[in-house]
């Protein structure tokens, strides 16, 4: 505003300049002005008249200077106002926000859950309460490796750890506007501890309805027993018959020893250990295994192993490689001759696949609906707890076990497991 009144005042004193220059001579000229004028004198009308135009211009500049102040004093107070108006906005919208930011942060605290804000290098800058109890009260600016590696340890399920004597669910968000990442932490131990009471409640139910079934299946290897043991106390037997009663005896007693191995081991869960699994040397051993079976049916064996070198399950050794064996089993029992069994290994994005298939006579719909029931066989020489002990183990590897079979064209069991890598087993990829 300034520098336009002094515009104005610079534009009238040129105008007032120029008036003046019109009505006076310069200077270098006086001298010939007075000698051209000596007899001649300049009249008084010429003279009023060229003050009244100075008069007039000077008017003029006036009333357009004082015109253009009112239209600047209107525009400043119309910027004035729309100011005023913009930080009321301004003041409210932040006053919005910051109640916002304060009911958030009550909410976070709040939250049954631990809440981690991690930046772009993965360092710590933010934590709730909740995660603070669960991970450490020093965590904020430490890097997130650093902290999981001491408190976190993995399991065999995917996307969930152990800390201490609490299972966590890890859950991970990105900050596209920050780039970094949002943790949540879920404290899971009376979920996963409900869920191991009830699986154990459903198999002494099923140990309970079947009570019967299993008296059954006892006396009938029992009966045998005793009956071939009875034969061996006569005196006239001859030495060959009693090898062989005796040899029956045997064979009988072990059926019944491994019937109550089976029995124990449904009703008591399988043990889930951390032992780490190449899936190469898993397959290679249940193949070993079933080599001389193989020889003496004269079955065939194909292997193939699609999944990379360093894929590993992490769990317990001896009840998957049991599972394998009684999938490999089963098909065997189901293959005449010359038929091919496959078994084979693939690896997807976050399961392992661990496939058997068979040529055999396949498994109709009805029958599958209840192969997986406690007892349940179609062989008078077996115990019906082979596929729900195997579909056991899996379900403890937090995995599946699934049937598929389009009669007759054999049928193919596949068990599903949570796939983890050497580096992440050594704590080198925790997220």
């Amino acid at each position: 505003m300034v520098f336009i009144l002094l515009l104005a005042d610079l534009r009238l004193s040129n105008n007032l300049y120029s008036v003046v220059s019109m009505s006076l001579p310069s200077a270098d000229s006086t001298d010939a002005t007075l000698a051209a004028t000596t007899s001649a004198l300049i009249p008084p009308e010429a003279k009023s008249q060229e003050l009244q135009r100075a008069f007039a211009l000077f008017n003029q500049v006036s009333a357009e200077l004082t015109q253009s102040y009112a239209v600047l004093q209107q525009k400043a107070a119309s910027l004035a106002d729309e100011l005023a108006v913009a930080n009321g906005e301004l003041r409210r919208q932040y006053q919005e926000k910051e109640a916002l930011s304060e009911r958030l942060g009550l909410l976070l605290d709040a939250l049954p859950a631990g809440v981690v804000v991690l930046n772009g290098e993965a360092r710590i800058t933010e934590a709730n309460p909740v995660a603070r109890a669960l991970l450490g009260a020093d965590i904020e600016g430490r890097h997130w490796g650093e902290v999981a590696r001491a408190q976190l340890e993995p399991t065999i399920t995917l996307g969930e750890w152990q800390s201490g004597d609490k299972r966590l669910s890890l859950a991970e968000s990105p900050l596209d506007s920050a780039g970094g990442k949002l943790l949540l932490l879920h404290d899971i131990s009376a979920a996963h501890q409900m869920k191991a009471e009830l699986e154990r409640n459903q198999r002494l139910a099923a140990m309970g309805e079947l009570a019967a079934s299993l008296a059954h299946q006892l006396r009938t290897p029992l009966a045998t027993a005793l009956l071939y043991a009875g034969n061996l106390g006569k005196a006239d037997l001859a030495e060959d018959a009693r090898r062989r009663f005796a040899d029956k005896t045997a064979a009988q007693l072990r059926r019944l020893e491994r019937l109550i191995q089976d029995v124990l081991l449904f009703a008591r869960g399988e043990s889930i250990g951390r032992d780490i699994i190449p899936v190469r040397e898993l397959l290679q051993e249940a193949a070993q295994t079933l080599e001389p079976l193989l020889k003496e049916r004269g079955v065939r064996l194909e292997v193939n192993n699609h999944c990379p070198d360093a894929t590993i399950i992490v769990g317990g050794r001896k009840a998957l490689f049991g599972a394998l064996v009684s999938l490999l089993e089963n098909a065997l029992q189901v293959s005449a001759a010359d038929m091919c069994i496959r078994l084979s290994a693939r690896q997807g994005a976050d399961e392992i696949l661990l496939a058997v298939t068979d040529q055999g006579p396949g498994i109709d719909m009805e029958m599958q609906t209840r192969i997986f029931e406690p007892f349940f066989t179609t062989r008078s020489q077996g115990t019906g707890l082979g596929l729900p002990i195997a579909l056991g183990v899996a379900r403890a590897h937090g995995g599946s076990l699934v049937v598929e079979s389009t009669p007759p064209d054999g049928a193919r069991f596949v068990l599903s497991l949570p796939v983890q890598s050497q580096s992440a087993e050594a704590g080198e990829d925790i997220p």
